[in-house]
């Protein structure tokens, strides 16, 4: 358990900074001692933030449950940041992934389990653990074949469930934890030998659900053809959260052309006629 990170005393809170326009990094600005001066203040803020007496309502109420939501739709903020290649934006979104961290970490530190600091260490112990291939003098032909040999040994060495499938936590998405459970399962030699195997599946399971007797029955197989399509995605290299996600926007492009195609009559139009305005769209 590490001490309390900082002293009010000192105010390491400080003024508050004046907006800056997002411009290339000053190297001399990014020094480790830098980085160690925010982190400190954004850890005395939320210190401050936490404060039963002088802090925040809201921020005091909350517990590791109820900010878990927002530490998800922060991680894909992050990722939306990512995609659209918006840096100034990645900039912003990494901050509040980061916040998420302390936030957690300064509950974890009123509990008396761990700090910020212990977070920090315990991830950078990984990281060195996982890769000797560059912090020891293993040889670095084979550095992600050691990386899942480590892993496997860590799942290995925690007595609670020793299953090659611990450890996937149950709130990541569904697509993505499904793929995430089928590697694992592939790793024990649990999996189709190709492509065409887990394609035959997704025929049996539509199959399935056209002859399924009621409304749970049809939810059961529905999910069973999701597990088989995300198989199929795996075996063929395609990533079923990416390839979905890019589904999403290329419906969301084509149906925001045909509202603006029709404009305030794209409501009242008949199914053929919208139909029609698909059709453009999907010509571009």
């Amino acid at each position: 358990m590490t001490q309390p990170a900082t002293d009010q005393s000192e105010n390491p809170i400080g003024p508050p900074p004046t907006e800056q326009p997002v411009r290339a990094p000053d190297p001399a600005a990014n020094t480790a001692s830098a980085a160690e001066d925010a982190l400190r203040r954004l850890i005395a803020i939320m210190a401050k933030l936490r404060d039963p007496e002088t802090g925040c309502p809201w921020d005091v109420e909350q517990t590791f449950a109820t900010i878990a939501p927002y530490t998800i739709e922060e991680a894909y903020e992050v990722a939306d940041a990512c995609a659209s290649g918006d840096l100034p934006a990645l900039k912003d979104e990494l901050g509040d992934l980061l916040l998420q961290v302390v936030f957690h970490a300064r509950i974890a530190e009123e509990l008396g389990a761990f700090a910020f600091a212990d977070v920090a260490n315990a991830i950078s112990a990984k990281m060195i653990r996982r890769h000797p291939h560059v912090f020891s003098d293993a040889p670095r032909s084979n550095g992600h074949g050691q990386w899942e040999a480590i892993k496997a040994e860590e799942r290995r060495e925690k007595p609670i469930d020793p299953s090659a499938l611990a450890g996937v936590a149950l709130a990541l998405p569904g697509l993505m934890r499904a793929e995430k459970l089928q590697k694992r399962a592939a790793r024990t030699g649990f999996d189709w030998p190709d492509a065409e195997g887990a394609r035959a599946k997704i025929v049996e399971e539509m199959d399935e659900i056209a002859t399924a007797g009621d409304a749970a029955a049809r939810e059961e197989e529905m999910g069973d053809l999701l597990f088989s399509v995300v198989n199929y995605a795996r075996k063929l290299g395609v990533d079923p959260e990416v390839a979905l996600r890019a589904g999403n926007a290329k419906f969301e492009r084509r149906f925001r052309m045909m509202e603006g195609m029709a404009g305030d009559a794209f409501s009242g139009l008949s199914l053929e006629e919208k139909e029609a305005l698909w059709q453009r769209a999907k010509q571009g």
